[in-house]
């Protein structure tokens, strides 16, 4: 445990930092989870505005620094492709 004043209030700004990453995260899972779904019925329409909410709530992970630019990029393309096909 940290006996620093200054050490203890980076204590609790990670444990904070870390909450809200967390969901942040699990948002955007739930988004991806969305359109996987919309995939899964075989619905175009439905798979497409899934898509498009999914991507900007991951493109705004980026920006928050949850994600890697190159890890929403693919994860972007992927579901694009998939939706693509259908």
């Amino acid at each position: 445990m940290a006996n620093i004043e200054s050490a203890k209030k980076r204590i609790r700004q990670t444990a904070r930092r870390t909450e809200r990453n967390k969901a942040r995260v699990s948002r955007i899972r739930t988004f991806i989870k969305g359109v996987e779904e919309a995939i899964s019925s075989g619905k175009k329409e439905n798979a497409t505005s899934a898509l498009k909410v999914a991507q900007s709530e991951i493109m705004r992970g980026v920006t928050k620094g949850v994600l890697h630019l190159k890890t929403a990029s693919r994860k972007i393309s992927r579901l694009s492709a998939r939706v693509k096909s259908l």
